[in-house]
This record gives structure tokens, sequence and C-alpha cells, in this order.
């Protein structure tokens, strides 16, 4: 907003209209940062998720092989 009002004055423009200028760039801004957000959270979760899938299952894997009396691994799963 500040630059579309630093512009109006460098080019001597009406504040009204610069102020027009100034929220409709602000709105459209505020739309892409929504949707740049969302789809941040939505990889961030995923991965998360992902992460937290893969940890059980080793967790599900080294209850079982100790139950059955094999060698229980100590390297835990990293992706």
């Amino acid at each position: 907003m500040g630059i579309v009002a630093l512009r109006g004055v460098l080019h001597g423009q009406l504040a009204a209209d610069v102020a027009q200028e100034a929220i409709a760039t602000l709105i459209i801004f505020s739309g892409i940062g929504a949707i740049t957000g969302a789809i941040a959270d939505y990889l961030v979760r995923d991965a998360v998720e992902t992460l937290y899938r893969n940890r059980v299952q080793w967790y599900r894997d080294e209850v079982a092989k100790q139950e059955a009396g094999l060698a229980v691994s100590t390297k835990e799963p990293t992706t």
C-alpha cells in the first residue's frame, strides 16, 4: 500500500485515486497471501503426518520383532 501511495505522489495523482489503487492492491495481495498460506499449511501438515505414520509403523514393527524374540533395531526412521 505504501509503494502505491509513493508512486501516486511521484506521479502527482490525486489522493482519492491513490487510495483506491492502494486498497485494490491490498485486497489482491491478501488473496494471494491466503492462497499461498493454504498451500503451505497443506504441505506442512502432509509432511508431518507422513513422518508420524512412518514413526508409528517403525514402532509397531519393533514391538512385533521384540515379541518374536528377534533383534531389535535402535535405528529410528528418518523419513
